[in-house]
C-alpha cells in the first residue's frame, strides 16, 4: 500500500510541474481582454466629458459611443470566454493529457512490464536470504567481516570466492588474513601463493615461492606447490632442474590427474630446448606459428622463438614506452638462459621508466623475482 501511495504522490508532483506553465497562459489571455474592457469604458467616459464641454457634437458623440460600445461588448465576450480561443483549446487538451492520459499510460506500462505482485525486498532482507546470488553472498560475508574483522573462518571462506570471481587483490588480502588468524595450512598457503602469482602476471615471485616451500613442509605430497616451484625454476632459466622437478611430479601423479597434460608439455618443451614458457611470455604467436612449430626440429623451433624475441626487441626500440613489452622480453631472455641480455634490457627499460616511478618499481621487482642484476639502475 505504501508503494502505491508513493507512486500517487510522485505522479501528482510531476503533473503539477508540467501543468504550471500551461495554467499561466489562459490567465494572461484573460488579463489582456480585461484591459481592453477598461480602455473602452474609459473612452465612453471621455466621450461624455467631450460632449458636455462642447468639443464634439451630439451626432458625432452618438456615433462614437455606438462604435466604442460595440468594441466593449466584443471585449466583454472575449473576457467571459477566456480560453475559448484555438490556443486556449490546445492548452486545455494539454492539461487533460497531463492530468489523465500521462498517468494512465505510465500505469499501463508498469502493469504490463513490471512486477507489482513482487513483495518489497530491502537490502537487509536480500542479505538475509541471498539464495544462489553469489554477489549477495559476498556482500553478506563482507558485511559480517566489517563488523568482525578477526573472524578467521570468514576470511578463509571468502578468499577462494574472491579468487574465482577475479578479485585477485581482495583474494590475496583474504588469504593473508586467514593465515594470520587461523594459522598456515597447505590449502591456505597454496591459495595465497596462487593469488600472488596471478597478481604478477604468471611470475612465481619470491614471496610466492616462500609460501609454496612452507606448504611443502606441512604436506610433502603436494602437487600444486610442486608444480609452481618447478615453474619458478623454469622461469629462472634453470632448465635441467626444472625438467627434473616436472618429471618427478609426473612420475608420482595418478594417470587421470587433470594437471598431468600441462606438466608433460613443460617436460617436452624443456627436453627439446623449446623454452616452454617463452611463447606464453611473448603472448604473440599466431595459430600458424604454433602449427608450423609442431613440424620443426628442436633447433628450428628454438630459432623461431629467438626470432620472436628479436621481433619484440625491435618493436621496443621503436616504441620504448611499452612497459608490458619490456617485462615480457626480460622474462623471455631469462627463460632462454640469456641473462646478460635480460640485464641489458632491464637497464634500457629503466632509462624510459626511472626506478622511482611506478613502472620502474615493477621492473625492479621483476628483476628481484628473476634473480637478475639491476646494477647501475639507481634513480
Amino acid at each position: 500500500m505504501f508503494f502505491w501511495i508513493l507512486v500517487a504522490i510522485l505522479t501528482a508532483a510531476v503533473a503539477a510541474v508540467l501543468l504550471l506553465p500551461l495554467l499561466r497562459r489562459p490567465a494572461a489571455a484573460a488579463d489582456d481582454a480585461g484591459h481592453d474592457v477598461e480602455v473602452y469604458r474609459d473612452q465612453l467616459e471621455e466621450l461624455k466629458r467631450d460632449e458636455a464641454s462642447g468639443l464634439i457634437g451630439a451626432n458625432e458623440a452618438e456615433l462614437a459611443r455606438a462604435e466604442v460600445a460595440r468594441r466593449l461588448i466584443a471585449a466583454s465576450k472575449a473576457e467571459a470566454k477566456g480560453g475559448a480561443s484555438p490556443a486556449g483549446r490546445r492548452n486545455r487538451l494539454a492539461q487533460v493529457f497531463v492530468i489523465v492520459l500521462l498517468p494512465t499510460i505510465g500505469l499501463c506500462l508498469y502493469v504490463a512490464t513490471g512486477r507489482p505482485d513482487l513483495p518489497a525486498q530491502p537490502l537487509a532482507e536480500r542479505l538475509a536470504n541471498p539464495g544462489n546470488d553469489i554477489s549477495i553472498l559476498i556482500a553478506k560475508a563482507e558485511n559480517h567481516l566489517a563488523r568482525n574483522p578477526d573472524d578467521g573462518a570468514g576470511w578463509d571462506l571468502l578468499a577462494p570466492i574472491y579468487y574465482r570471481s577475479g578479485r585477485v587483490e581482495d583474494a590475496a588480502n583474504a588469504f593473508s588474513q586467514a593465515i594470520r588468524l587461523l594459522g598456515p595450512t597447505p590449502e591456505r598457503l597454496d591459495g595465497y601463493a596462487e593469488t600472488l602469482i596471478a597478481q604478477s602476471n604468471g611470475i612465481v615471485t619470491a614471496e610466492a615461492r616462500a609460501r609454496l616451500e612452507q606448504s611443502l613442509t606441512l604436506k610433502a605430497d603436494n602437487p600444486r606447490a610442486e608444480y609452481y616451484l618447478a615453474l619458478a625454476l623454469e622461469q629462472e632459466g634453470k632448465r635441467a632442474e626444472a625438467r627434473a622437478a616436472f618429471e618427478a611430479l609426473a612420475k608420482q601423479a595418478p594417470a587421470d590427474a587433470p594437471w598431468l597434460p600441462l606438466v608433460n608439455r613443460h617436460i617436452a618443451g624443456l627436453a627439446e630446448g623449446q623454452g616452454g614458457e617463452v611463447a606464453g611470455t611473448l603472448g604473440n604467436p599466431t595459430a600458424e606459428d604454433m602449427a608450423a612449430a609442431q613440424d620443426m626440429s628442436a633447433g628450428d623451433r628454438q630459432q623461431m622463438i629467438s626470432g620472436m624475441v628479436e621481433s619484440l626487441a625491435a618493436k621496443l626500440e621503436e616504441n620504448p614506452d611499452n612497459i608490458e613489452g619490456w617485462m615480457r622480453i626480460i622474462r623471455s631472455y631469462v627463460v632462454l638462459d640469456q641473462r646478460p641480455k635480460a640485464e641489458a634490457a632491464l637497464q634500457t627499460a629503466l632509462k624510459t621508466f626511472p626506478a622511482d616511478s611506478d613502472n620502474g618499481k615493477q621492473l625492479l621487482a621483476l628483476a628481484r623475482d628473476l634473480s637478475i642484476s639491476a646494477e647501475g639502475s639507481g634513480p
